[in-house]
């Protein structure tokens, strides 16, 4: 008897569990572009057609390797439009009874899976380095659940830059190395783009169509869509952009949209790329003497300590944690994070090149979008499906804790320990985005200052009764409690004109 083998858009691994326990003989691998999970969210086109393409292609290499595929285009008029309509019905055309899947990714696919009447039988995802139980193991009892120490237990785990139990160097995080300012002049080598073959201009032909007005424009599109053009970029970073990872990974420089960062994220998360496959790479140019140990640390730590953390808590915390709004925000999201005017540059910056790429580095995120965001007192559940939409590498599992609980603290301080807020300092010090503003960053008040200089103190004033004991915002409270009164005034009051004029729908 046979049995359908389910592999998602975020499962093209030649490795996943799924397949590992299928019989090539017998077993009918399942895949299926569906309308519920393009359009769940207002997807960026070129992420679309991106998991598109790649699903296509790893279709095709399961075919030539003698796998029976039954494929569902977008476009085929049988399509049922759902992960579980497309089981039924196959299941069905091939006389199964069990479906056999590797555990699913997100909260809300789950729930639908559940609903499938026929028995499905779900596989640990073996591409993590932590278990669920291991994740779980970790958090009991614990008052703080703090990536850094689950960190450590992953370095332990995998061996990457240990020698015996300790860490090489002796340090286990040089994160304090890895926070220069961005240098005067570009020395950064883009990354790979990959030309549209037939497969992948069939998909943006269709995405054309179907998608005409979602956000993000589909050219040029130079994504890779293979496990071998990913590597290549693996490659390529590893040569030319590893080695000064560390010092510029916090940096943003107007018209540099990539820096020295690697542009892996999508293929990890879409499997096309394998994580210690990935940190292996990098670890290994750094005994080579290609790369110094700040950066090479650096991006290890995003990898098996940041991604895995994430992930832990996404599933630790359940299915309600995209809900939560432990701040109590309600702004709606502005127009200009969907493209309209702003006179913030560092936004505007921020949202043209997440158009055009589906791209933006994580302190763009987290330092400006992110930012704004909670310091405006955005709803945190339209955030949350902003950043969703967006980016070519969100699903929510790696998103939701990212926005839900480290940009926007609406978990109430699982994720974080203190909310990420800045005034324009930050932006100036890590970014030259401030030179080319509307607004004049050294002002702290008046009709010309930063909004990001009025929001902070702000934001700082109407929660105070939440943060002013946390021992990690203590001076920032103190420095406002020094000003005197009448400048307090007056900042409160030019925020709560500008929060007018953003309301009123002004161009800001």
């Amino acid at each position: 008897m046979s049995r359908l083998i389910l592999i998602l858009g975020d499962q093209l691994s030649d490795t996943i569990a799924a397949l590992q326990e299928a019989e090539k003989s017998s077993d009918i691998v399942v895949m299926a572009e569906v309308a519920d999970e393009a359009s769940y969210v207002p997807h960026h086109r070129k992420k679309i057609a991106f998991l598109f393409a790649a699903m296509r292609k790893f279709a095709k290499r399961l075919q030539d390797d003698g796998w029976q595929v039954a494929y569902t285009k977008l476009d085929d008029p049988e399509n049922t439009g759902s992960i579980p309509g497309e089981l039924i019905r196959r299941a069905e055309e091939f006389s199964a009874r069990e479906i056999l899947a590797t555990e699913l990714g997100e909260w809300r696919l789950i729930e639908a899976l559940a609903t499938c009447p026929i028995p499905v039988r779900q596989l640990e995802d073996a591409r993590f380095i932590a278990t669920h139980a291991e994740f779980e193991t970790w958090a009991e009892g614990r008052n703080e659940l703090r990536m850094e120490w689950f960190y450590r237990d992953m370095r332990r785990k995998t061996g990457l830059l240990m020698e015996g139990d300790k860490p090489v160097g002796e340090k286990w995080n040089y994160d304090h190395e890895n926070r220069k300012s961005p240098p005067k002049s570009a020395q950064f080598a883009p990354p790979l783009r990959f030309a549209p073959d037939a497969i992948t201009q069939e998909v943006l032909d269709l995405v054309a169509t179907r998608f005409p007005d979602n956000f993000g424009t589909l050219d040029p599109f130079w994504f890779a869509t293979t496990p071998e053009d990913a590597r290549a970029q693996l490659d390529h970073w590893v040569a030319h952009n590893l080695p000064g990872f560390g010092d510029y990974q916090d940096a943003m420089m107007t018209g540099e949209r990539f820096l020295n960062h690697s542009i892996l994220s999508l293929y990890l998360n879409a499997g096309l790329l394998d994580p210690l496959e990935v940190c292996r790479a990098v670890e290994t140019a750094w005994k080579a003497d290609a790369a110094p140990l700040n950066a090479t640390e650096g991006f290890i730590r995003q990898i098996i300590g940041w991604r895995e953390y994430i992930r832990g808590i996404y599933f630790l915390e359940g299915p309600d944690y995209t809900s939560r709004n432990a701040l109590n925000h309600s702004r709606k999201l502005p127009a200009f994070y969907w493209g309209a005017e702003t006179k913030m540059h560092c936004l505007s910056e921020t949202v043209a090149q997440t158009r055009e790429e589906a791209y933006a580095h994580h302190i763009q995120r987290l330092m400006v979008t992110g930012n704004f965001a909670l310091l405006a007192g955005i709803d945190p559940g339209e955030v949350h499906e902003w950043y969703l939409a967006v980016y070519a590498d969100a699903y929510e599992w790696v998103e939701a804790p990212n926005t839900i609980g480290m940009s926007q603290f609406a978990d109430g301080g699982i994720v974080g320990s203190k909310p990420y807020v800045s005034s324009g300092a930050y932006i100036d010090r890590m970014s030259n985005y401030c030179k080319s503003c509307a607004y004049k960053v050294k002002d702290k008040t008046g009709p010309e200052a930063c909004p990001f200089n009025l929001l902070y103190w702000h934001f700082l004033n109407r929660h105070r009764d939440r943060f002013a004991s946390n021992p990690r915002m203590g001076n920032m409270y103190r420095t406002w409690d020094r000003m005197d009164e009448d400048r307090r005034e007056t900042v409160l009051s030019d925020a709560d004109s500008w929060l007018k004029r953003l309301d009123q729908g002004e161009v800001v």
